[in-house]
């Protein structure tokens, strides 16, 4: 299959999940206010405008079935990866709703690895440098389960702003999809499979992210995160079957380095702090920009711009070599751009604030637009 056809196949999947996710969106509102799945502003990290439902995830899920189940007709882990994907949505949507204890939450992460491990997805072997191939044997099933739960926790840990966990999950997909146009011999194989399932991913996030960009008419909940989570695990696993392991997972495990870093770091300064990893704070890398005056636009940019620069270099493993150098530099001057365009609307706002200070009978109040208290974002993951 040439590079062009494989580009068409990936067309269709992901109009169609973009197109049904978008028609869902509104139902998915609707029933979170019906059911009381609602953030609503407080002091301190609710800070969206207006009560915003969060049952986002819902309406994903949706766009996946309908565009898997009809173009995924010769992938044969389609109903394992969909069975697995819906439950832990249904589940996680229970926990939009009544907000479920930290290890009823725990026993969903770990399980959907479990569960996948199960029906045939799991990584089973390690290609090592110099063509030593090793066998995991009883650490199949840990391995399988620690990655698979490591998507989950990153994607919901990097769920705190408007846009971020969407925009930066298509950029992934589209970065997995690459690598795997790469690798098809005939069509129809294993590859081609991972395409259609990796547009589908970019499908739904695109079609969420009509809603979800700042300001965000809604969040995808914890729902809406460990979906994310778990169908960008399985596609992974999925991917690497009969190809280098250890190559193929360093695509996306580039790619996701930024909030797989936040991640990692949310861990050790909440142990440090002596509280529960699981407890909630605004010390991410989301609330950290937002704190130093970021807009919520210009935090998903950031976001945005760097996965891309990761995900080039990723690429890089499995060719693609001539449009890298230009897609790195697009991203890196966007990325430089971003933060230009930050550095100087902060100091055209002190300098508002500054003539206003000094003329003190205009009795003028100045609130920065963009500029966030420490605690920024908001708690769709409850993270």
């Amino acid at each position: 299959m040439t590079p062009g056809a494989a580009w068409l196949s990936a067309l269709a999947p992901f109009l169609v999940a973009a197109g049904v996710c978008i028609v869902c969106v509104p139902l998915s509102m609707l029933l979170a206010r019906r059911v009381g799945a609602v953030d609503h502003p407080d002091d301190e990290r609710h800070l969206h405008a207006a009560p915003t439902p969060r049952l986002g995830g819902l309406a994903m899920l949706a766009g996946y079935v309908v565009a898997v189940v009809v173009f995924g007709g010769q992938i044969q882990s389609r109903w394992p990866l969909l069975a697995v994907a819906g439950a832990v949505t249904l589940l996680m949507a229970v926990d939009d709703v009544v907000d479920l204890a930290w290890w009823l939450k725990l026993i969903v992460v770990v399980g959907a690895g479990v569960a996948f491990f199960a029906l045939g997805i799991s990584i089973t072997y390690v290609d090592l440098p110099g063509g030593h191939l090793v066998q995991l044997g009883l650490f199949a099933l840990p391995v399988t389960v620690l990655w698979v739960a490591g998507m989950q926790v990153s994607v919901n840990f990097m769920d705190g702003t408007d846009g971020v966990a969407a925009g930066v999950v298509a950029i992934v997909a589209l970065v997995v999809m690459l690598a795997a146009i790469n690798r098809i011999v005939v069509p129809g194989d294993l590859q081609s499979g991972v395409v259609i399932l990796s547009a589908t991913l970019m499908g739904v996030c695109m079609g969420f992210l009509v809603f979800n960009l700042p300001p965000a008419r809604t969040f995808m909940g914890d729902s809406g995160s460990h979906f994310l989570g778990v169908v960008l695990a399985a596609i992974t696993i999925v991917g690497i079957a009969k190809v280098a392991v250890a190559l193929s997972i360093l695509v996306p495990l580039i790619a996701l380095a930024l909030p797989i870093t936040d991640t990692a770091w949310a861990i050790v300064r909440r142990r440090r702090a002596g509280v529960s990893p699981t407890t909630p704070d605004a010390g991410h890398l989301h609330h950290r920009l937002q704190a130093r005056g970021m807009t919520p636009m210009e935090t998903a940019l950031t976001f945005y711009f760097t996965t891309g620069v990761l995900g080039c270099l990723g690429l890089a493993i499995f060719g693609h070599r001539k449009i890298l150098d230009i897609a790195i530099g697009i991203c890196a001057v966007g990325l430089v751009a971003t933060f230009w365009r930050n550095h100087r609307r902060l100091q055209r706002l002190r300098a508002t604030a500054k003539a206003t200070a000094a003329d003190p009978e205009t009795g003028l109040g100045i609130s920065a637009p963009g500029a966030v208290p420490e605690h920024g974002g908001h708690p769709g993951e409850r993270d």
